[in-house]
Protein backbone atom coordinates (compact mmCIF):
# COMPACT_ATOMS: atom_id res chain seq x y z
CA UNK A 1 0.00 0.00 0.00
CA UNK A 2 1.30 2.96 -0.73
CA UNK A 3 0.26 6.65 0.85
CA UNK A 4 1.02 10.14 -1.48
CA UNK A 5 -0.54 12.87 1.07
CA UNK A 6 1.72 16.25 0.97
CA UNK A 7 0.83 19.02 3.32
CA UNK A 8 2.81 22.63 3.08
CA UNK A 9 2.48 26.12 3.91
CA UNK A 10 4.39 28.83 2.69
CA UNK A 11 4.95 32.22 0.70
CA UNK A 12 4.11 32.12 -3.28
CA UNK A 13 7.68 33.21 -4.76
CA UNK A 14 5.80 34.48 -7.49
CA UNK A 15 2.73 35.36 -9.41
CA UNK A 16 0.08 31.81 -10.27
CA UNK A 17 -0.02 31.55 -14.44
CA UNK A 18 -3.01 30.27 -15.39
CA UNK A 19 -2.76 28.34 -18.62
CA UNK A 20 -4.65 25.82 -20.96
CA UNK A 21 -4.22 21.91 -21.82
CA UNK A 22 -5.28 21.49 -25.51
CA UNK A 23 -8.21 20.26 -24.31
CA UNK A 24 -9.41 23.00 -22.98
CA UNK A 25 -8.55 22.43 -19.04
CA UNK A 26 -7.37 25.04 -17.24
CA UNK A 27 -4.15 24.72 -15.26
CA UNK A 28 -2.61 27.33 -12.32
CA UNK A 29 1.38 26.69 -11.85
CA UNK A 30 3.10 28.41 -8.79
CA UNK A 31 5.67 27.96 -6.61
CA UNK A 32 5.54 27.77 -2.94
CA UNK A 33 9.23 28.41 -0.72
CA UNK A 34 8.85 26.47 2.38
CA UNK A 35 11.19 26.95 4.99
CA UNK A 36 14.16 24.20 6.78
CA UNK A 37 15.33 25.75 9.68
CA UNK A 38 18.46 23.78 10.06
CA UNK A 39 21.71 25.13 13.17
CA UNK A 40 24.67 26.35 11.21
CA UNK A 41 27.79 23.88 12.65
CA UNK A 42 30.64 26.55 12.40
CA UNK A 43 28.29 29.41 14.35
CA UNK A 44 25.94 27.36 16.00
CA UNK A 45 22.68 29.94 14.98
CA UNK A 46 19.54 28.90 13.88
CA UNK A 47 19.06 29.38 10.07
CA UNK A 48 16.41 29.05 7.49
CA UNK A 49 16.76 27.65 4.16
CA UNK A 50 14.39 27.86 1.88
CA UNK A 51 13.13 25.09 -0.38
CA UNK A 52 11.26 25.71 -3.58
CA UNK A 53 8.01 23.93 -4.17
CA UNK A 54 6.47 23.50 -7.82
CA UNK A 55 2.58 23.27 -7.48
CA UNK A 56 -0.75 23.04 -10.18
CA UNK A 57 -3.67 23.33 -9.53
CA UNK A 58 -6.70 22.09 -12.56
CA UNK A 59 -10.14 23.09 -13.43
CA UNK A 60 -12.76 25.57 -12.42
CA UNK A 61 -10.97 26.20 -8.90
CA UNK A 62 -7.46 27.32 -10.88
CA UNK A 63 -9.51 29.92 -12.47
CA UNK A 64 -11.28 31.58 -10.10
CA UNK A 65 -8.35 31.47 -7.83
CA UNK A 66 -5.50 32.74 -10.39
CA UNK A 67 -6.00 36.51 -9.32
CA UNK A 68 -5.73 36.08 -5.79
CA UNK A 69 -2.36 33.58 -5.79
CA UNK A 70 0.13 36.50 -5.77
CA UNK A 71 3.74 37.09 -4.89
CA UNK A 72 4.33 36.77 -0.87
CA UNK A 73 0.92 35.25 -0.49
CA UNK A 74 0.99 33.00 2.49
CA UNK A 75 -0.99 29.63 1.37
CA UNK A 76 -1.38 26.36 3.45
CA UNK A 77 -1.73 23.58 0.96
CA UNK A 78 -2.89 19.97 0.88
CA UNK A 79 -2.31 17.80 -2.65
CA UNK A 80 -0.34 14.77 -3.69
CA UNK A 81 3.24 14.26 -4.82
CA UNK A 82 4.04 13.70 -9.19
CA UNK A 83 6.70 13.07 -10.43
CA UNK A 84 7.33 13.78 -14.17
CA UNK A 85 10.30 13.29 -16.61
CA UNK A 86 11.39 15.32 -19.71
CA UNK A 87 14.58 15.83 -22.25
CA UNK A 88 15.67 19.02 -23.27
CA UNK A 89 18.73 19.51 -25.28
CA UNK A 90 19.75 15.96 -24.60
CA UNK A 91 19.70 15.79 -21.45
CA UNK A 92 16.69 13.94 -19.29
CA UNK A 93 15.26 15.81 -16.37
CA UNK A 94 12.92 15.04 -13.81
CA UNK A 95 11.04 16.44 -10.86
CA UNK A 96 8.39 15.98 -8.34
CA UNK A 97 5.67 18.57 -8.11
CA UNK A 98 2.92 18.96 -5.70
CA UNK A 99 -0.91 18.55 -7.32
CA UNK A 100 -3.28 20.67 -5.21
CA UNK A 101 -6.15 19.32 -3.94
CA UNK A 102 -7.25 21.61 -0.97
CA UNK A 103 -5.88 25.36 -0.29
CA UNK A 104 -6.79 27.62 2.37
CA UNK A 105 -5.21 31.22 1.37
CA UNK A 106 -3.33 32.59 5.00
CA UNK A 107 -2.95 36.05 3.92
CA UNK A 108 -3.42 37.85 0.72
CA UNK A 109 -2.92 41.46 2.23
CA UNK A 110 -5.94 42.17 3.15
CA UNK A 111 -5.79 39.74 5.96
CA UNK A 112 -8.85 37.88 4.91
CA UNK A 113 -8.70 33.59 4.66
CA UNK A 114 -9.96 31.28 2.14
CA UNK A 115 -10.24 27.63 1.90
CA UNK A 116 -11.46 25.96 -1.21
CA UNK A 117 -11.92 22.28 -1.56
CA UNK A 118 -12.29 19.38 -4.08
CA UNK A 119 -15.82 19.33 -5.28
CA UNK A 120 -16.06 15.58 -4.16
CA UNK A 121 -15.26 16.77 -0.59
CA UNK A 122 -18.69 18.45 -0.10
CA UNK A 123 -20.43 15.52 -1.44
CA UNK A 124 -19.00 13.68 0.77
CA UNK A 125 -19.60 16.06 3.90
CA UNK A 126 -23.33 15.56 2.86
CA UNK A 127 -23.43 12.09 2.29
CA UNK A 128 -21.85 12.03 6.48
CA UNK A 129 -24.68 14.41 7.95
CA UNK A 130 -26.90 11.94 5.71
CA UNK A 131 -25.56 8.98 7.67
CA UNK A 132 -25.80 10.52 10.86
CA UNK A 133 -29.45 10.38 10.61
CA UNK A 134 -29.39 6.72 10.71
CA UNK A 135 -30.86 5.41 14.02
CA UNK A 136 -28.35 2.42 15.03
Amino acid sequence: MSINICTISGNLTRDAELRSTPSGMSVLAFSVAVNERRKNGQTGEWEDRPNYIDCSMFGTRAEKLSAYLTKGCKVAITGRLRWSQWEKDGAKRSKVDVIVDELELMSRGDGAQHTTQPEHSQQAQQDAYAADDIPF
